[in-house]
């Protein structure tokens, strides 16, 4: 049997250093032992830098608040505006049939109550695509191509319904009929 203090076989005998056990409080004592200033200095720098990213999130956070508020009151009205489009095409159809007879009171009186349509739209930002010249896939939809002898290919010919945008957004495109070169005999 092994008396407890002989050494076992692959056991290195452990020999104190005294130089190093020396060092050792010397060298965990250095960084301690900072200056009370310039620790108090370094924990002010920290803070001050947290507090000026944190007010200029604040303040991005404010900015993006107003302009996120001023856009939802600007495009408050769309879904009713764009719920009010199919009722102003068929008040325009009525006035088409009405038209026929430009002196009844009946037309008198819905050119007024046309007139004060586009007024309130007007108000409100609601702005006719043009559908004249050529065909734009961003504000027009086109529903129908006719051969068109003279003239360019991609001219709109006429409108089947109005588009309307509301300041820079579309509410709906311009439904059109747009022209197309006549097919040649020898192609199909």
């Amino acid at each position: 049997m092994q008396a407890a203090n002989d050494p076992r076989p692959g056991d290195e005998p452990q020999v104190e250093n005294p130089e190093t056990e020396a060092d050792a409080p010397a060298a965990e004592a250095a960084p301690a032992e900072l200056d009370p200033w310039e620790e108090l200095e370094a924990e002010a720098t920290k803070w001050k830098e947290i507090s000026m990213r944190t007010a200029a999130e604040i303040e991005n956070l404010r900015k993006r608040t107003a302009r996120e508020r001023e856009e939802a009151v600007r495009f408050a009205n769309q879904r009713l505006l764009e719920e009010l489009l199919p009722v102003i095409d068929n008040f325009e159809m009525g006035m088409q049939a009405a038209s026929q007879d430009k002196s009844s009171m009946i037309y008198i009186g819905m050119d007024m109550v046309r007139r004060q349509l586009h007024d309130f739209l007007a108000a409100q930002g609601v702005e006719e695509i043009p559908s004249d010249g050529m065909f734009d896939p961003n504000i027009h939809d086109a529903v129908a191509q006719e051969d068109c002898a003279k003239g360019e290919e991609g001219r709109i010919l006429r409108v089947t319904r109005r588009g309307y945008k509301l300041r820079d957004r579309l509410l709906r495109p311009a439904s059109v009929v747009v022209s197309k070169l006549p097919d040649q005999p020898g192609e199909a």
